[in-house]
């Protein structure tokens, strides 16, 4: 039987290991608009989304009788 086995050490270059760990200075966007819970209004599609879930789980409720 003949089987095909990885070596489990993977040999990579000298140039691409330094670039792989070499550090990234990244910047924070600050021109964003956070949306904070005060401000955040319950839409029309909020009270959609509520009705559904309760008829899903209304439906749960029925067809899965708590036999615990």
């Amino acid at each position: 039987m003949t089987s095909n086995v990885n070596p489990s050490i993977i040999h990579i270059e000298k140039d691409n290991l330094k670039q792989l760990t070499t550090e990234v200075k990244e910047t924070l966007a600050t021109d964003l608009q956070i949306i904070s819970e005060e401000n955040k209004k319950f839409g029309l599609v909020d009270m959609w989304n509520s009705q559904k879930n309760m008829r899903t789980a209304i439906s749960r409720r029925r067809y899965y009788p708590k036999s615990f």
